[in-house]
Formats: C-alpha cells, sequence, structure tokens
C-alpha cells in the first residue's frame, strides 16, 4: 500500500531542494565574543589524535575525537525560559525554589524544553534601513525604528513569527573588541515586541539588549529580557549571523531552529537557518 505521506514528503522535498538557504549561525572559537558573567566561555581540544594510534605495519586507519567546554550562553545559542525570572517567578507563574532550581539545573522551563522552531521569520534590518552598518556603539533601537523598517519592507508581524533584527555587528564576530561596542533594542521596543505575540525573538549581538543600559526606575539591566522572557515566555536568540541575508534583502523566510536538548540548562546552543525561494 503507497504511503500516505508520499506526495507530501516528494512535494516538501522538491521545494527544499530548490530553495536558497541562509545559515544563521556564527562560527564558535576559542576567542569569540562572550558575554561577560560566561567568560571563558569556550574551549575545544584534542583529547584523542590520529598520530596516536597510526601504526605503519597493520592497523592504518586512524579516528581523532575532541572535548567541548563551553558556558551555555556562548555563541549562536536561544535563552530557555528558566533563564529570567521575575520576582522569583518564571513566565507561567513558577516560584522559584530548592525543588525548581538544583544544582544541576531547573526542573522545569529548561533547554530541553524549548521546541523545534519552524516558523515564519521576519528580519528587520535596522543598520540597512538607517545606512550605517553597524548601527553606532550603544545606539537604542526604538518602536519607531521598528515599524519604520516593517514599512520600508513592506512587512507585517504575524502571531507565531520569529523576528530578526540586524544590528550589523555581525560582520565584527572575529573582532570582540569591536563586536562589544553594542547596538541593541531599546526596552520599550521590546514591550512592544511583546505584546504581538511572536514565538521568539533574535539580533546580531550579544545580549539582544543593549549590554549596560540600565532602566532608571528599577536599576535593572537588559529589561527586554524581562519583558520577553520573564512576562510572555517569548525565547530570545543572540549572536546570529544576518549580513547575507541582510544584502540578499531576504525579509520573509521560513525559520528552522533546532536546539540541542540540554537537560536543565538556562539555553542551549543553536543553528538557525532561513529558507527562502531561490
Amino acid at each position: 500500500m503507497p504511503s500516505k505521506n508520499r506526495g507530501f514528503v516528494t512535494e516538501l522535498l522538491s521545494a527544499i531542494r530548490s530553495a536558497k538557504v541562509y545559515d544563521l549561525e556564527q562560527t564558535r572559537f576559542q576567542e569569540m565574543p562572550v558575554f561577560p558573567l560566561s567568560k571563558p566561555g569556550y574551549f575545544y581540544g584534542l583529547n584523542l589524535r590520529h598520530k596516536d594510534n597510526y601504526q605503519k605495519e597493520g592497523r592504518r586507519k586512524t579516528g581523532a575525537a575532541g572535548l567541548v567546554v563551553m558556558a551555555d550562553h556562548t555563541g549562536t545559542h536561544i535563552d530557555a525560559l528558566c533563564h529570567i525570572a521575575l520576582d522569583l517567578r518564571l513566565f507561567d507563574g513558577t516560584e522559584i525554589d530548592n525543588s525548581v532550581e538544583t544544582p544541576g539545573g531547573y526542573a522545569k522551563h529548561g533547554a530541553e524544553t524549548i521546541p523545534p522552531l519552524i516558523s515564519r521569520g521576519i528580519l528587520l534590518d535596522i543598520a540597512g534601513a538607517k545606512g550605517k552598518t553597524p548601527l553606532p556603539p550603544q545606539y537604542a533601537i526604538t518602536v519607531e525604528d521598528l515599524t519604520e523598517c516593517l514599512a520600508a519592507e513592506n512587512a507585517e508581524i504575524n502571531e507565531g513569527d520569529v523576528l530578526l533584527v540586524r544590528t550589523g555587528l555581525g560582520r565584527f564576530w572575529r573582532d570582540a573588541d569591536r563586536y562589544y561596542q553594542d547596538a541593541g533594542v531599546a526596552p520599550e521596543a521590546s514591550r512592544w515586541l511583546a505584546e504581538q505575540k511572536i514565538s521568539a525573538v533574535g539580533a546580531d549581538n550579544l545580549a539582544w539588549d543593549l549590554v549596560d543600559q540600565i532602566e532608571p526606575e528599577t536599576g535593572e539591566l537588559r529589561v527586554g529580557h524581562r519583558e520577553l522572557i520573564a512576562k510572555k515566555g517569548i525565547y530570545i536568540l543572540e549572536n546570529l549571523y544576518l549580513e547575507e541575508l541582510a544584502k540578499d534583502q531576504r525579509y520573509e523566510f521560513v525559520f528552522v531552529g533546532l536546539p540541542p536538548k540540554l537537560k536543565g540548562a538556562t539555553a542551549s546552543p543553536i543553528r538557525p537557518i532561513a529558507i527562502v525561494n531561490p
């Protein structure tokens, strides 16, 4: 009996094979930019080398393997919903106590609970819209910047979308000193996006927000994390690579992001892609 899915699979494979795919992950390496609280951040070393087990007489095939050690908030990654709490409660009201916050990670809303993200994606190229690539250091992206960019791109936000913001910093991934001179999304812009019923946001900077911007009323840093994660359960992706997507003016696409299931972790590395018509 023919498979019920045969026609669907054939059609989907045909569409994907003819599509163009943009890789939105930055390369991971030891000297990459790392958020200060996550330093040193990343290490990779070989612990099994080809020369270790090569024998000229007899066994010819050899193998190599290495060890990865990294903080969860390094490289291109997605924040889990346990990452931010408000008044010691997670976004769904879960109270932070010893049964939730354990030495081995979080018992609720850890990175293993992040679903595969397959959704409509939107790129808001703020740097391109302003003709400033990258945006100036400490530039705070406003609601007006977002809405003007939407209008210029003839785009609109739909429920469930993944919305990506380009500051232009992605081109400086191998120049940590310049990358740290970030631009980011202002608190009021994060609050506005939090009301749009999107599933995730992301940016090509260190922390979505401006790293050192303080909210005068509360003295809090990185307010967008509070507004998006702690209040609305909206995921945040950081350290994206958006340069090729912006260069080709691909503002709408199919977004696919598959984070590894790191049990109890506050974030997970992710390799997101954007799929468009060729």
